[in-house]
């Protein structure tokens, strides 16, 4: 099928792009180069050990210096230890099981440590994830392949175009006093959907509660577990509290992002500490180790008869971990089998744990954000796919250029919505923005649909206050500056700074003072932001409510005001990223109660995004000249 066939090749230039930048960034680079790219912890302690599945180690380290650098290491990613007296021969690979603060563990492919782990000098570094790949590329072959078989391929049919969805009537209207209109209506949809339903939620409107409330009635009505899948841990963990919360039987397989003793509370891991037969577990890993350190007690030069004697001892170890082997098995069966919600990554929905199972509902959320190639994993369980986002937000991170220009970039939920309006609920009502603050983005974005709920419609700072703000920059002089593959404006990050200090005097001293984010899409701009944050004392003074940081670190969170740096003023009017303009629909409703826009008019206005947004600022007279501040 050509559709399967374009996908599995975008997604090989994806992967061969990526393996190449990871060889470019790793080959030939010293342990502290690595560390500072953050794909290795360097020194490191092993902190405990034990046996693991199989023939493999389980071993918990500790980075002990260069704790504040950041890493990309999380659950289920490759890795090796490595010592750096001889990197390239003394490395054993790995996978990382778990990973919290500044400790991990990770599964070696050994049964012992090596002799080299004793002698200092540790590291662990992160290896190129060929795994995630084989996941997306196994299932759209698999994916492939149902497509030909008409009865088994009928989901796959559907959300390749090839089949409508079909939905059945509702025996009784859905009753949920939590929910608005618009969010009882995707439930019902969800309810009566036979393969396919899809949940529109915009900024603010409460998908996550409309998801958590079609999920507890499904089960109501079927019994049935359901898997939830999202493509990032962030957005699993919520729903994971969420459905948790609700006093449902959640599962969450992976490691959480957000480390609160709730969510680790529902991980396989601290299910399996508190099942009744991991006592047993417990006392033969005891035996196993006990074994293993007597056979090591045997020194290199020795007769038969103290090899045989060591190798019984190695065989009564491995004995004794099969058993161990075979009741974890019963264990994660058992709580598995019980569990009325399992949660987890988009690829972690093949852990080995769950490999095998099949679901009736797997709902996907996120999948605005979510690869197309990646969906496929968890769809291949299911009867029945729901799938909830916003494709006018972020669209997911891609690594090939060529690969996103070529199609990679379109996500499933895009192609489906445009496919089958008739499968789509499009929750309406927000309960996060200043209707002043929503207006630009539901006219641009949203066909002008949504609402503001009563409670946040006219909600503002202080009385009298202005919810939106247009500062033009426009004719000050106020050029960007390249700085390697970033942009940044010195001027303007002074004057968003001034506004700011101006507004944070006028509040009354006696309200509680407000969450503020400054956002601007260039790392570069940042940084300088963070700079000359230092210089304003009474901004300093509430440093803990100030955040200052790139559009995308803001997904998914909210702040009484966000001020946005647009940083691009140039004659030539090139805005480079800024054309992305789902990007800056992110940024615009983060906010509350007010939102500042700070930038160059005559530079931004070529894209008619910037123009419409400009001429919206003035019909509220919101519109203001930086000359207003030039004195200050």
């Amino acid at each position: 099928m050509d559709y399967f066939k374009k996908l599995l090749e975008l997604l090989t230039i994806e992967k061969d792009d990526d393996r190449t930048s990871y060889i470019k960034l790793t080959e030939n680079t010293s342990a502290a180069d690595r560390r500072a790219q953050g794909l290795a912890w360097y020194p490191i302690a092993i902190r405990g050990n034990e046996p693991g599945r199989g023939d493999y180690i389980n071993i918990e380290v500790e980075r002990t210096t260069h704790q504040d650098l950041s890493h990309q290491f999380r659950f289920g990613v490759p890795a090796a230890l490595f010592s750096n007296h001889d990197p390239k021969n003394n490395r054993i690979e790995g996978i990382i099981t778990h990973q919290s603060g500044n400790r991990l563990k990770i599964t070696l492919y050994t049964d012992e440590l090596p002799d080299w782990s004793r002698d200092g000098k540790l590291g662990i570094d992160l290896l190129f994830d060929n795994n995630s790949y084989d996941e997306m590329l196994k299932a759209l072959k698999q994916a492939q392949a149902l497509a030909e078989k008409p009865k088994e391929g009928h989901l796959v049919n559907v959300l390749t175009g090839k089949t409508a969805p079909v939905f059945s009537e509702l025996p009784l209207p859905i009753q949920a006093s939590k929910l608005n209109p618009s969010q009882i209506t995707a439930v019902e949809k969800i309810v009566a959907a036979q393969d396919l339903a899809i949940v529109h939620g915009p900024p603010g409107t409460g998908k996550t509660t409309t998801l958590v409330q079609a999920i507890m009635e499904l089960i109501k009505q079927t019994g049935k577990q359901i898997l939830v899948v999202a493509p990032s841990n962030t957005a699993v963990d919520l729903l994971s509290e969420k459905l948790a919360d609700e006093g449902l039987n959640v599962l969450r397989i992976g490691n959480p992002a957000r480390i609160s003793e709730k969510l680790m509370s529902l991980t396989l891991d601290s299910k399996m500490a508190l099942h009744k037969d991991n006592k047993l577990i417990r006392e033969l890993k005891k035996q196993a180790s006990a074994y293993k350190d007597m056979a090591h007690k045997y020194k290199r030069s020795f007769g038969k008869a103290e090899r045989d004697q060591r190798k019984a001892l190695f065989n009564e170890a491995h004995r004794i971990m099969k058993d161990v082997g075979v009741t974890e098995q019963y264990i994660i069966d058992d709580l598995v089998n019980k569990a009325q919600v399992i949660t987890a990554t988009l690829i972690g929905a093949n852990h080995y744990t769950i490999r095998q199972l099949q679901f009736d509902t797997v709902v996907i959320d996120e999948a605005g954000q979510a690869l197309e190639p990646a969906c496929w994993v968890p769809i291949l369980k299911a009867q029945k796919v729901i799938l909830a986002g916003d494709h006018c937000q972020l669209p997911p991170t891609i690594k090939s250029a060529e690969a996103a220009r070529k199609g990679l970039n379109i996500t499933l939920l895009e192609k489906c919505v445009a496919l089958y309006p008739e499968a789509v609920v499009l929750l309406n009502e927000q309960y996060r923005m200043n209707e002043a603050i929503m207006d630009f983005s539901s006219t641009t974005f949203y066909d002008g649909k949504l609402k503001a709920h009563n409670s946040v419609a006219h909600r503002l700072l202080f009385e009298n206050d202005m919810p939106v703000t247009f500062v033009d920059t426009a004719g000050c002089g106020f050029e960007e500056q390249q700085a390697g593959t970033s942009v940044a404006n010195h001027e303007e990050a002074s004057l968003l700074l001034k506004h700011l200090t101006r507004l944070v005097t006028s509040l009354d001293r006696s309200e509680k003072f407000p969450t503020i984010a400054i956002i601007s899409p260039y790392k570069e701009q940042i940084r300088i932001l963070n700079e000359q944050l230092n210089d304003h004392p009474e901004l300093q003074a509430h440093a803990n409510k100030i955040s200052v940081n790139t559009v995308d670190s803001f997904q998914g969170q909210e702040r009484d005001a966000v001020y946005i740096s647009l940083v691009r003023s140039n004659s030539e009017g090139e805005i480079g990223f800024l054309a992305d303009i789902r990007r800056m629909n992110v940024a615009m409703t983060r906010a509350r109660k007010k939102l500042v826009v700070i930038g160059d008019s005559s530079t931004l206005t070529r894209l008619p995004f910037y123009a419409d947004f400009v001429t919206y600022a003035e019909s509220l007279n919101a519109y203001q000249s930086a000359w207003e501040f030039a004195d200050d």
